[in-house]
């Protein structure tokens, strides 16, 4: 089987404005999975780096803007906590992606692994510039 290093992974960068969220999440999944290369293994880790830029200016379709909830919850009895959508994308923008492309990612051990090399910022700035990304090329 062929082992894929941290030093030889492709880079992606995404701006989140031109895409809407359902969209951007199932092309993030897939590429941070690397279901495109020629060396996929479901058991293995061979995915790539994903930089996701303009996270506060995704589109959404319908009335999602004020109908979506996310829930958490503190671990108390009867302690639910249920943030709109809409606040969620003034206070955390960055999550709106990150809890999308989570649900389309396998529940298993390589999880946390997908998600560590998944980079979302909220503006244009983002600490990686001297990275040659593939899909700019």
């Amino acid at each position: 089987m062929a082992e894929i290093k941290n030093e030889n992974r492709e880079w992606y960068l995404f701006d989140a404005k031109d895409f809407t969220l359902g969209r951007l999440s199932t092309e993030i999944a897939n590429i941070i999975r690397g279901k495109g290369k020629t060396i996929f293994r479901n058991n293995q880790d061979v995915g790539v780096y994903v930089v996701v830029i303009n996270a506060d200016k995704i589109a959404l379709t319908g009335d999602k803007e004020n109908q979506k909830v996310y829930h958490r919850h503190t671990g108390y009895l009867g302690h639910l906590k249920t943030t709109s959508l809409s606040e969620m994308r003034k206070t955390k923008p960055e999550f709106i992606i990150k809890h999308a492309v989570l649900g389309m990612l396998p529940k298993n051990k390589l999880r946390d692994d997908f998600v560590s090399r998944l980079k979302i910022y909220n503006n244009n700035k983002h600490p990686h510039q001297n990275v040659k990304f593939k899909n700019q090329e």
